[in-house]
């Protein structure tokens, strides 16, 4: 393993897919690595919550159980030859390719299930990737020194607060409604200006207390909430449920 090829062992070490030595190796890795220790910490967490009855990965002895496995299993008795017999030799052949063909097939089901696993836990980091950015983009724009903050009320009942950084070009929207839209209609946001209304973000069905972030907020006047279907619309379904100026 070389210093090169260390850093790549970072989504195996998460998993606990090393071997003994690798394992120990990497380890002495990490603590002078920064990088490697958080996406280490990062891919755990994500295991973490990606745990159910389905997430198992595959155990670090398999091929020894299944090499034992075959050791301590009967072999089919060859059967005499018109001529001569089956020879020693012919015998461990058969029991070699025996042995071969079991351990492909668990190393097959085996390889699967850990693509499966890191194809979930690449979708789970590209998650919290986007997570961190989001989290970054309100920091930036709830610090800003140009941020304002203005607040409406939501018809049903709640309240919409909208947090405007014109330097930042951009709007952190809190959503705190009394209650969802009914069936399967959500919450939209708009931006408002002097022209027609832009589509600023769908809320979840069901949603009732959602922050966001909107970008290009610099030439709009406000923010708007109406009830879209669940896919949204491109322009929006009058009356609206709040506005707020921006």
């Amino acid at each position: 393993m070389t210093g090169g090829d260390v850093h790549t062992l970072s989504g195996a070490y998460a998993l606990d897919a090393l071997s003994d030595t690798e394992r120990a190796s990497f380890a002495g890795h990490v603590d002078d690595c920064p990088t490697c220790a958080l996406e280490v910490a990062e891919l755990r967490a994500a295991a973490a919550r990606l745990a159910d009855q389905a997430w198992a990965v595959p155990p670090p002895a398999l091929r020894t159980r299944v090499l034992a496995e075959i050791a301590n299993t009967r072999q089919e008795q060859p059967r005499p030859r018109a001529r001569g017999g089956w020879t020693r030799s012919h015998r461990r052949y058969r029991q070699l390719l025996t042995a071969a063909a079991v351990v492909v097939l668990a190393a097959g089901a085996a390889a699967g299930t850990y693509a499966v696993q890191e194809h979930r836990v690449g979708q789970q980091r590209a998650a919290t990737l986007d997570a961190r950015a989001q989290n970054e983009s309100v920091t930036a724009i709830l610090s800003a020194p140009d941020a304002t903050v203005r607040s409406g009320p939501i018809d049903a009942g709640g309240r919409v607060t909208v947090v405007a950084s014109a330097s930042r070009d951009g709007a952190v929207v809190t959503l705190a409604a009394d209650h969802a839209p009914a069936g399967d209609h959500v919450y939209q946001l708009w931006l408002t200006g002097p022209g027609a209304a832009v589509p600023a973000g769908v809320l979840p069905v069901g949603a009732t207390v959602v922050t966001r972030v909107v970008s290009g907020t610099g030439t709009a006047h406000g923010i708007a909430v109406t009830i879209e279907p669940a896919a949204g619309s491109r322009t929006p379904t009058l009356p609206l449920v709040a506005s707020v100026r921006i």
